[in-house]
């Protein structure tokens, strides 16, 4: 990393040198969470989703590192409302919810219109985040997203700007559900290759399935820090593969709805008790668990 580069890494890092990321850039994930059927999703304004949002910041994300939200309902807001901690980073996503479909099953990424490197610092972030669909197993699936990351990575790069590279996989149109649990762990550390390859200076990554798969990407990985998600699982099933991936050399986590997704509603008390009363212990007991796995992060020379 350049200087600037390694400079934002290090604001969304906690005193302990570890990842510390509140995410809740999620825009369809979170109407689902908030209504019961398809129709009352689709009558969630983009501004009641902001409010949601700005209340995980506030009540929330003021006690990690740094929080990770999406431009279209909660940036610039949190920062012009003052719900954003001046100790708190911010990092931006870049991509737009969901995603195309080819002729064969492959899942293609989509980017928020607009939304370059220095249009994340003009909004105020301290970096951004990009994610792409990978199948690590079928080369010609990966073409198009391969080309986002590596155009993203250059983009930020002449800006000087930290990018975190996030990566989900998925299983293609009939595939049995235990072949592809069983060959999850590969799809992990192979996508985390392809983006290595197309240039990513940090990694966001799902739980890989073993502690032997995270030992593989952390060696993969070399000097590149890479931070664990918890991919809508419960607390009490993250939690441990927290622990197993810090042990196995991660550098960190990103969260988002193992913390606050049974804590979010329209009605904003209700968001503010739940996230106090539940998401907060839930962060510091994730907080405990980085505290016994500090990290460095100084260049190395």
């Amino acid at each position: 990393m350049t200087p600037a580069e390694l400079r934002g890494y290090q604001q969304i890092c906690g005193d302990n040198g570890a990842i510390m990321v509140i995410a809740c850039d999620q825009r369809g994930g979170i109407r689902k969470i908030l209504a019961p059927d398809a129709e009352s999703e689709r009558r969630i304004t983009d501004h009641q989703l902001g409010d949601v949002k700005s209340d995980v910041v506030r009540h929330l994300a003021s006690h990690a590192a740094s929080v990770l939200l999406d431009s279209v309902c909660a940036v610039p807001r949190v920062i012009e409302e003052g719900a954003l901690a001046r100790s708190t980073a911010l990092l931006i996503g870049l991509d737009a919810s969901g995603y195309d479909e080819d002729d064969h099953g492959h899942w293609k990424s989509r980017l928020t219109k607009g939304l370059t490197a220095r249009r994340v610092r003009a909004l105020g972030g301290t970096g951004g985040k990009i994610n792409v669909y990978l199948r690590a197993d079928h080369p010609k699936a990966n073409a198009h997203n391969l080309d986002i990351v590596r155009a993203c990575v250059a983009d930020f790069a002449a800006e000087d700007m930290l990018l975190v590279v996030e990566f989900l996989t998925y299983p293609m149109r009939h595939e049995d559900k235990a072949a592809y649990k069983a060959v999850f762990p590969s799809l992990i550390e192979g996508g985390s290759r392809l983006c290595l390859e197309a240039g990513a200076k940090a990694l966001k990554i799902a739980y890989p399935g073993t502690p032997e798969a995270c030992q593989n990407i952390t060696r993969m990985a070399g000097d590149v820090p890479w931070a664990v998600l918890s991919a809508g699982v419960d607390h009490a099933a993250f939690l441990p593969q927290v622990k197993t991936a810090m042990e196995a050399g991660a550098s960190g986590v990103i969260a988002g709805r193992s913390l606050w997704k049974d804590c979010v509603f329209l009605d904003r008390e209700k968001t503010r008790e739940a996230l106090v009363g539940k998401a907060l212990p839930r962060l510091r007991e994730i907080q405990a668990v980085l505290d016994k796995h500090p990290r460095k992060t100084t260049a190395r020379r």
